[in-house]
């Protein structure tokens, strides 16, 4: 008898080795023809921020976003690095049109957040095709094993973070995430990435998802924090924002909204 090979332990292990892995073909095409669709409709809500920073502060009230991220084909793939209690910490779209979008210089995401511990993992979502000429996000393996290292501010370029990681790095080591509308690239929190910044023609967009463990405190002052919800088993030690009920003259339409 041929056994099934345990595609959770290999995910997990390659994972722990390279602190990223990437998942093919998570969420369908309409529903990502949605998000596109989605972040075209902030950006006419939002004319004054950048299609960069579109961010949970835009989305705490948006009922298709929570649709989105709720989704069960991606709890389902943080609940393997996470647990079965499930919670979302933050999103953000990240947009960079084309010709003008920012680069994200070198950083680990848990220099940046209030989590306590920093036991989070972050799904990224591809909106588009994600390639090394339009910015797409790149990593450099195995510096997840590396302590969280101080960051330095950074104004004299255009830059969607206004900071970077105040070590150096080898960028030889770095690879790119070539994805597909629908791909999901999972990594851990001390992970050494970025991206350049988008000089082609193709817009390049990517939903992050921060994904916590209801056993994660948020120490932020604000609470319930804005982007906090409650999304599978036990609510463990934060408080959580009430899912938005759809109102057809303020929310963007979509497929499941009623």
């Amino acid at each position: 008898m041929t056994s099934t090979p345990d595609t959770r332990s290999t995910t997990l292990t390659d994972f722990d080795r390279d602190g990223y892995v990437i998942f093919r073909n998570v969420i369908d095409a309409d529903l990502i023809a949605e998000a596109s669709d989605h972040v075209a409709w902030l950006e006419q809500q939002h004319p004054d921020v950048r299609p960069e920073q579109l961010g949970h502060v835009y989305l705490r009230d948006d009922p298709f976003w929570v649709r989105l991220i709720s989704d069960d084909r991606l709890v389902d793939i943080a609940s393997q690095f996470v647990g079965d209690d499930v919670a979302l910490f933050a999103s953000h779209y990240i947009s960079k049109p084309p010709f003008t979008g920012q680069q994200v210089l070198w950083h680990q995401d848990s220099a940046f957040w209030p989590l306590e511990p920093m036991e989070v993992v972050t799904l990224w979502l591809a909106v588009d095709h994600s390639t090394p000429e339009n910015g797409c996000v790149r990593l450099i393996p195995g510096s997840h094993t590396l302590d969280t290292a101080a960051l330095r501010e950074r104004t004299d370029v255009e830059n969607v973070l206004g900071a970077e990681i105040a070590v150096d790095v080898d960028e030889s080591q770095a690879v790119d995430m070539v994805l597909a509308p629908g791909d999901v690239e999972v990594h851990h929190p001390k992970i050494v990435h970025g991206s350049n910044a988008n000089t082609s023609p193709n817009r390049r967009c990517g939903l992050t998802i921060r994904y916590i463990p209801t056993s994660t405190r948020i120490t932020a002052d604000e609470q319930p924090y804005p982007s906090a919800f409650l999304l599978r088993g036990n609510p463990g030690v934060n408080t959580y924002q009430p899912r938005p009920t759809f109102d057809p003259a303020r929310h963007f339409p979509f497929r499941d909204a009623n």
